[in-house]
């Protein structure tokens, strides 16, 4: 049966309770996406600030390492100009042979290396010299015989232009502390090799005599430190995003996947509904997207239920006055009374009378949700759309048929809907009540507002001064095909599809219509009220806009 309802699951555990309602959305309404974005930001955060800290750091290292070369230079300057190792006059400059013997007795730490130039900048005397330093790399190892000789050539050269390159950084430093400017850079040693290098003048008076110059090789450990410093950082960013990438895929894929296999499901006809409860009870877009499936296929299932009931209905209804027609063909031709002839002709055309009005009605009724779906709601003022309707019946009317009045509302009476199905509503409900109206009768219709509550803000009553309903049918009356007419109306004249369309157009607008009898002071039935409520919240936003 339609009414048996299979639900597709994917890997879902226990049935789904009603889903959560939606709350806040962060990140311009996204809360994966808010997720995403702060999962990323945060690894790159991570990593740019290791890479500034320890930017920061070896800059810092650096400088500390220039300001006690340059504090020990300064010293071993004052030292050398304060000893007087100086020859000839007027002019002094530096003794030679002293300077050397001076470098040969200072103690220069291990690792760092300090040279001496006159005041023409000539090398006067180096501290790798005159100790047991030799500068320069290990051999290779040796080969086994016969291994060829590699080509050295583009090695030299590159050497040679690196030594080219240190020697004229060295000579350009030089000159600068000869002017007088004290040096403190990173250049490139004679090894190709980063070294941190101080130069500083060596005065006598104000007279210099030459420059000292003191480098550190220990350049490229302290970049190798911050190296090896920023390793943990990139690590973590490296962890941040595999953790980002595996929530992505357990957060998002892997529901979404689910989503689709539960679709599948739906569309092969194994199931008639998703139900996802794990999913659904989740508050971000993938909770959203779940609950709407969940909705959709529902909703989708209970039309299909619908259909296979209205069809039913159908064909039910149709075939009594086929029945009909085909006992009245059957007969004629053995009835040789004219007049009962006459009557079976007569019968034979209300009956096609009432299969016309049938299929009508029916085809108006399943075109209505294409009608409802294609057209857009705007704001309609009822009472100008009862009245038009009012004005026609009051215009068309014909001698004993009941009055349409017409009661208009008193402020805002304007609502979110579409024009065409919610006159079809009132001409249904007024065309209902006409039908059950004594002759000379009146139909009055109210509009009432209700400022308290929005869900019921606009409600409009439609009066007869008809029998009443029965009040077991309050509700019923609003089933299809359903008739229960007063005795003496024709048969057939009436299709019970009027006040099903009714409820139906009222319902797709986010109302209600009910059924109540209005009863007189004696308590007998004065006549049938319809009442349809429709809400008005919709249009704030369209005010504001």
């Amino acid at each position: 049966m339609a009414s048996d309802t299979v639900i597709a699951r994917a890997d879902s555990p226990a049935e789904s309770d009603e889903a959560a309602p939606r709350r806040l959305k962060r990140f311009g309404g996204s809360r994966l996406g808010g997720l995403i974005l702060a999962l990323n930001l945060l690894s790159l955060l991570i990593l740019f600030g290791g890479a500034l800290a320890l930017n920061e750091l070896r800059r810092g290292l650096v400088e500390a390492r220039q300001e006690s070369l340059t504090s020990q230079a300064e010293l071993l300057a004052n030292v050398l100009g304060e000893l007087g190792i100086t020859q000839g006059e007027p002019l002094p400059v530096l003794d030679k042979f002293q300077a050397y013997r001076w470098m040969v007795d200072t103690f220069i730490p291990e690792g760092q290396r300090a040279r001496l130039f006159d005041g023409d900048g000539v090398l006067i005397a180096d501290s790798y010299e005159v100790s047991d330093t030799i500068p320069g790399q290990a051999l290779p190892a040796a080969q086994p015989a016969g291994t060829p000789v590699p080509d050295t050539a583009k090695k030299e050269e590159a050497e040679s232009a690196t030594l080219r390159r240190a020697t004229q950084e060295l000579v350009a430093e030089t000159e600068h502390a000869l002017a007088g400017e004290p040096q403190a850079t990173v250049r490139l040693s004679e090894d190709g090799k980063r070294v941190i290098s101080v130069s500083i003048p060596v005065r006598h008076v104000q007279k210099i005599l030459g420059v000292l110059t003191l480098e550190a090789g220990d350049v490229d450990e302290i970049l190798g430190a911050q190296r090896r410093a920023l390793t943990p950082f990139a690590l973590v960013a490296l962890a941040v995003n595999l953790l980002a990438s595996l929530l992505l895929h357990l957060f998002v894929a892997r529901p979404v996947m689910r989503l689709s296999a539960a679709a599948d499901e739906v569309k092969q006809g194994r199931a008639r509904a998703i139900s996802l409860p794990d999913l659904e009870g989740r508050k971000d877009e993938i909770g959203d997207l779940a609950r709407s499936l969940e909705s959709m296929t529902e909703t989708l299932s209970d039309r299909m239920d619908a259909i296979e009931a209205f069809a039913a209905d159908v064909s039910h209804e149709i075939k009594n006055p086929l029945t009909s027609i085909r006992s009245a063909l059957e007969t004629l031709d053995l009835v040789k009374d004219q007049s009962q002839r006459d009557r079976l002709t007569a019968l034979l055309q209300a009956d096609v009378k009432r299969l016309d009005r049938l299929i009508t009605d029916i085809s108006n009724a399943s075109r209505l949700d294409a009608e409802l779906s294609r057209d857009r709601p705007r704001p309609i003022d009822l009472n100008v759309l009862i009245g038009d309707i009012a004005g026609i019946y009051e215009t068309t009317a014909k001698p004993g048929e009941a009055r349409v009045v017409l009661a208009p509302g008193t402020g805002d009476t304007r609502v979110l809907g579409r024009d065409g199905p919610l006159g079809q509503v009132f001409r249904n409900l007024i065309d209902n009540a006409r039908s059950f109206s004594p002759e000379g009768g009146e139909v009055r219709i109210g509009l009432i507002r209700n400022e308290l509550d929005p869900t019921r803000a606009l409600s409009v009553t439609v009066d007869d001064d008809g029998p009443g309903i029965p009040p077991d049918n309050l509700e019923t009356v609003f089933e299809r095909f359903y008739t229960s007419r007063p005795k003496g109306t024709a048969f057939g004249a009436n299709s019970g599809l009027g006040l099903s369309i009714v409820r139906q157009i009222v319902e797709a607008h986010g109302g209600r219509v009910s059924a109540e009898n209005r009863v007189n002071a004696d308590g007998s039935v004065a006549g049938a009220r319809f009442r349809v409520d429709l809400p008005t919240t919709h249009l704030a936003v369209i005010r504001r806009g």
